[in-house]
């Protein structure tokens, strides 16, 4: 089954993959009745919904055991996005990989910042064939999505971002996320360079997904945005809630019978 779910993920990239990223069993359900042909989670929803900030600071544990509940209700493939790999090093990273797997993951998001700072295109490029051999190891072809932050957290240096691109994928990386960019010519000149397919990340301004497919992307991520809505959502309806008395924003909501057949 495992097996088969990561040829279905590697297999969806050969299109345009659009993720509505999940973060926990119910919006894993949501979005995959919504007819998502996969899932990835989050790591900022995830840690917040457990209680943690964003930025590798969440309890592998309990993201593990957020995991699982994640794939155990689900039929599509799922990617976790693993961060800094929670753990420096080489020993802890492949564990972190072999322990995804086993939680049901065909894919995951390796990031090539830690702390605030880069690490060396060598260093991030090593980590990435950590990853893909521990999942060797364990016998699956696990979707390795490299992210490189040189548009978000950098300046945007297109050579930069190609260099360290191509080394990932010559690590073993299977695509390439590049997040902090809609620029479509920018994009359309990433997607000719890089030898591998490219996400990005999307939300509220972002270019549609008809013109990201034109410019060659090939993954579409909402990231944390998604639940940031969500988020804002709650907020409204609370504070209308506890402050006018009225429920209007509480209108537009999945009913309980809804929600409740996602799980029956």
């Amino acid at each position: 089954m495992t097996t088969d779910l990561a040829a279905r993920l590697h297999a969806l990239h050969d299109d345009l993959l659009v993720l509505p990223n999940c973060w926990d069993a119910v919006t894993a359900r949501v979005v995959e009745a919504a007819g998502a042909p996969a899932l990835a989670t989050t790591s900022a929803a995830v840690a917040w919904s457990l209680g943690a900030p964003d930025g590798n600071r969440l309890d592998r544990d309990l993201m593990l055991q957020n995991l699982r509940r994640i794939t155990d209700v689900v039929d599509v493939p799922v990617s976790c996005d693993i961060e800094g790999g929670f753990g420096e090093s080489d020993e802890a990273l492949a564990e972190t990989t072999r322990l995804v797997i086993e939680a049901g993951a065909v894919g995951v998001n390796l990031e090539d910042t830690y702390a605030g700072a880069f690490r060396s295109v060598e260093d991030a490029a090593h980590r990435v064939a950590v990853v893909r051999e521990a999942a060797q190891a364990a016998g699956v072809d696990l979707f390795v999505n490299a992210r490189t932050d040189t548009f978000l957290a950098g300046d945007g240096d297109e050579d930069d971002t190609v260099a360290r691109a191509k080394a990932y994928v010559a690590a073993g990386a299977s695509g390439v996320f590049v997040p902090g960019t809609g620029d479509l010519d920018v994009l359309g000149r990433l997607t000719a360079a890089i030898d591998a397919p490219v996400n990005v990340l999307v939300g509220p301004g972002s270019p549609s997904v008809a013109a990201l497919r034109a410019a060659g992307v090939r993954r579409v991520s909402a990231g944390s945005s998604l639940a940031e809505s969500v988020l804002g959502h709650v907020d409204r309806a609370a504070r209308e809630m506890l402050g006018q008395g009225t429920y209007a924003e509480m209108g537009g909501a999945l009913g309980w019978g809804e929600v409740n057949a996602l799980f029956t």
